[in-house]
């Protein structure tokens, strides 16, 4: 079995700024993990990045992990 490199070590970051970019990097991992093939991903690129309901829906899924990550760090107390 392939041993995978481990890029999610914590969900527990310094300062919420930082985990909104961690926010952002879970969606961008869900979605290469999602589509692994990066000449599909390059391919479909022009397409969703022109296209306001895929770009709302991209928003949201950062909007929801960043979520996870203020609760996983209590930036609401």
């Amino acid at each position: 079995m392939e041993k995978k490199d481990t890029w999610l070590p914590s969900l527990i970051t310094k300062t919420p700024q930082e985990g909104f970019e961690l926010a952002i990097k879970l969606s961008r991992m869900g979605v290469k993990s999602a589509q692994p093939n990066v000449e599909i991903l390059k391919k479909l690129r022009p397409i969703y990045s022109e296209d306001a309901g895929d770009l709302l829906a991209s928003s949201q899924i950062v909007a929801i992990n960043f979520q996870t990550l203020a609760k996983a760090n209590n930036y609401w107390k």
